[in-house]
C-alpha cells in the first residue's frame, strides 16, 4: 500500500514528494529510484525534512512512528486502523489536537465515488427511508498481514462506512473464527452493528473466499440498492405488482425496474491524499479525522471482544 501512496504523491502538483522510508533497504531503494526521490532507511532521518507524512506500515508500529512525527509538529495521514489498541489511538488524537495538526486516517472507502453518491442520495431521501444495510468484504488471505485479524483489517472498513452513512453505533454483536490454523487471529467474521437511531447493519468479512468481493446492499422503502466498490457502480432496483389473477397464481405480474447509476470513476486513494493535503493547506478537518479512526477502532475492538465473550457489547463500555 505504501508504494501506491508514493505513486499518487509523485503525480500531485499540490505537494512535493520528499522521500520514502522503509526498513527493507532493497524495497525502499527500488521505490525511491523509480520516483526520483531519496531513500531513508530510518524514518527518524526523514522527520525534519517534511511538513507532512503518510504512515503505511504494520498496524503494531503505527503508534511509535506517528507519535514521533506529531511531537515534531508534522501533519499525518495514517493507514487504517489508526492503532492496535484504543489507549494508543486516544494518545495520538490528543497529541494532534494539542499541536493543532491534521491527523487523518486511511479509511479509503469514504473517498470512493459510490460511497459519496450513496451518502448524498440518503441525505436527500432519493431511495426513500433506509431500513437496513448489509455489506460483504471478502477475499483471499493477504500474506503481509501478521499483527491483526480480519475484523481490524477488513471489517473496520465496513464499520466506518456504515457509521458514516447511518450514524453512531450503540452496540455490536459478532461471531468470528479461525478456519486456517497457521495464523493467530480470526480469519472470518459476521458483525451486527446496532445504531443509536434504531437501524442495524450486518457486515460479513473473511480471508477465505477465492474471489475479491467489495459490496454494500441497502434495503430502502422505495428501492433496493447495490453498490460495488471495486467497479464503482450502483444499481437501484424497484418493482410494482399488477393486477393479480387469483386463478393463476403461478404467474405474478411483477414489473421490475432496474437502474444503473452512472458515476465518474476516480481512484479513491488519490481522493484521500488530495483531501489530506487540502485540509493542511486550508486548516480544516479532513473527511476521515483522527477521531473517526478512533471511533472505528473502538467499534472494531468491541466486535472482537463480542466474539470472544459471546455476547452483545455496548460501545460505551469500551475504553
Amino acid at each position: 500500500m505504501g508504494k501506491n501512496h508514493v505513486r499518487v504523491c509523485s503525480e500531485m502538483n499540490t505537494c512535493e514528494l520528499v522521500g520514502v522510508s522503509d526498513i527493507d533497504k532493497r524495497a525502499v531503494k527500488e521505490t525511491a529510484d523509480r520516483f526520483g526521490v531519496k531513500p531513508f532507511y530510518n524514518y527518524k532521518d526523514l522527520i525534519s525534512k517534511v511538513d507532512a507524512a503518510i504512515i503505511s506500515t504494520p498496524t503494531s508500529t503505527h503508534y511509535d512512528i506517528a507519535m514521533d512525527f506529531l511531537k515534531d509538529g508534522k501533519h499525518l495521514l495514517v493507514e487504517k486502523p489508526l492503532c492496535d489498541n484504543i489507549e494508543k489511538g486516544k494518545s495520538l488524537v490528543e497529541k494532534a489536537e494539542e499541536e493543532d495538526l491534521i491527523l487523518s486516517v486511511g479509511h479509503i472507502e469514504r473517498y470512493n465515488p459510490v460511497v459519496k453518491s450513496i451518502k448524498k442520495s440518503l441525505e436527500q431521501e432519493e431511495f426513500g427511508k433506509l431500513i437496513t444495510l448489509t455489506s460483504k468484504r471478502v477475499g483471499t488471505f493477504p500474506g503481509m498481514i501478521h499483527d491483526v485479524g480480519v475484523i481490524l483489517d477488513l471489517g473496520i472498513h465496513e464499520i466506518d462506512i456504515m457509521r458514516y452513512l447511518v450514524g453512531e453505533v450503540e452496540s455490536v454483536y459478532s461471531k468470528s473464527g479461525g478456519f486456517k490454523q497457521d495464523i493467530d487471529f480470526e480469519d472470518h467474521a459476521n458483525i451486527i452493528l446496532n445504531f443509536e437511531n434504531g437501524l442495524s447493519g450486518v457486515v460479513e468479512v473473511n480471508w477465505l473466499t477465492p474471489i475479491k468481493i467489495r459490496r454494500l446492499f441497502l434495503t430502502c422503502s422505495d428501492c433496493f440498492v447495490e453498490a460495488d466498490y471495486v467497479n464503482q457502480t450502483i444499481t437501484k432496483s424497484s418493482s410494482s405488482l399488477g393486477k393479480v389473477d387469483e386463478s393463476y397464481l403461478y404467474y405474478l405480474p411483477i414489473k421490475s425496474n432496474i437502474q444503473k447509476i452512472s458515476l465518474e470513476k476516480r481512484e479513491p486513494l488519490k481522493n484521500e491524499i488530495e483531501d489530506f493535503i487540502d485540509a493542511i493547506i486550508n486548516s480544516r478537518e479532513s473527511l476521515t479525522t483522527g477521531m473517526d479512526g478512533m471511533i472505528a477502532l473502538k467499534i472494531a475492538t468491541a466486535a472482537v471482544l463480542s466474539s470472544k465473550e459471546e455476547k452483545e457489547i455496548k460501545i460505551e463500555e469500551i475504553e
